[in-house]
Formats: structure tokens, C-alpha cells, sequence
């Protein structure tokens, strides 16, 4: 059986590209990792990335005067990669329109809150500041909006007192 062939954008340690590489290696995810690609040369996604040998690239969009210019070099990547979907995984850049109309519905997005509840960053703080007994992931379609398209599935973790963000 053919695998879905990912692409996979993240900015920071990779954690969430971690149980990626983790469900393609033991098979409970019906996919291969294509390319990682990271827009922060810090990034420990692209060392998680290369102990998995799994190709990286780095693109830096500081490296660029406008953001669509970003965009249509990490699209370039992505294609020439052969990626059929496209997931972000801790990737901290708003996508624009360049990148949408060349996945159309074919980004992911994992969020680290239960949408639509506390979207954009610092989700957990935010939880945590307004009371919330419970928290959670959700993993979404990406839209034009910042965390607003289709929910594909979320799962719920307690809100205990004394949580930190760095708990949560």
C-alpha cells in the first residue's frame, strides 16, 4: 500500500515532529516524511529531522523581504519533495495565500488548546490564566484565519491547580 507522502513544518524542539517520526516507524500512521522543513536554523526539529534521516531544509524567512517570497520557496520544497499533505508542527508563521492555494485542504495544523478556545500563541498560559478545568490539542485543516479551520479531532487533558504552561 502506498504511504502518504508529508511535509512537515516546525520552528522549534520538534516535539510534535517526534510522534510523527514515531507513527511513521511503527507503522500506526500510513505515511512517510518526505522533507522537514524549519524556518528557525535553531530549530531541534532539523537535528530530530537528521537522527531520523529524513531530509531538512532551512529556510529562514528573515532571509526575506516579503512574505510571500517565504511562501513560495518553502512551496517550491514541498513540491519538489512530491508532499501530498502538509502538517505544522509547532511551525510559528502565519500561512498566506500562495501556500494555501497550492495545498488546498491538505495543511494541518496541530494546536496546542482546544479550539476554538484560545487560538494563536500561548495557548497554555491562556488556559491556565482563565480558569480552565480542562485543556487539550486539536488537530485542525488550516484556512485563511488564524486557528479557525475544520477540526479533524481533538483530545482532552485535566487542568490541574498548581499547572504550570510548561505542565499543561
Amino acid at each position: 500500500m502506498k504511504k502518504l507522502r508529508l511535509g512537515i513544518l516546525a520552528s522549534g524542539c520538534g516535539t510534535n515532529l517526534q510522534s510523527l517520526i514515531d507513527g511513521c516507524s511503527d507503522n500506526s500512521l500510513s505515511a512517510e516524511i518526505a522533507i522537514v522543513i524549519c524556518n528557525n536554523p535553531d530549530a531541534g526539529a532539523l537535528m530530530r529531522a537528521e537522527k531520523a534521516g529524513i531530509k531538512t531544509c532551512c529556510i529562514n524567512h528573515r532571509d526575506f523581504d516579503e512574505r510571500a517570497a517565504f511562501d513560495r520557496k518553502v512551496v517550491q520544497h514541498l513540491q519538489e519533495s512530491g508532499v501530498e499533505l502538509v502538517a505544522l508542527a509547532g511551525f510559528m508563521r502565519i500561512i498566506g495565500p500562495i501556500f494555501l492555494d497550492a495545498f488546498p485542504q491538505q495543511i494541518i495544523n496541530i494546536h496546542p488548546a482546544l479550539l476554538p478556545a484560545f487560538p494563536g500563541l500561548h495557548v497554555q498560559q491562556q488556559a491556565i490564566d482563565y480558569g480552565a478545568r480542562f485543556s487539550g490539542c486539536t488537530v485542525h485543516f488550516v484556512d485563511s484565519g488564524v486557528d479557525t479551520g475544520p477540526i479533524i479531532l481533538q483530545a482532552v487533558v485535566p487542568v490541574f491547580e498548581g499547572d504550570s504552561a510548561e505542565d499543561l
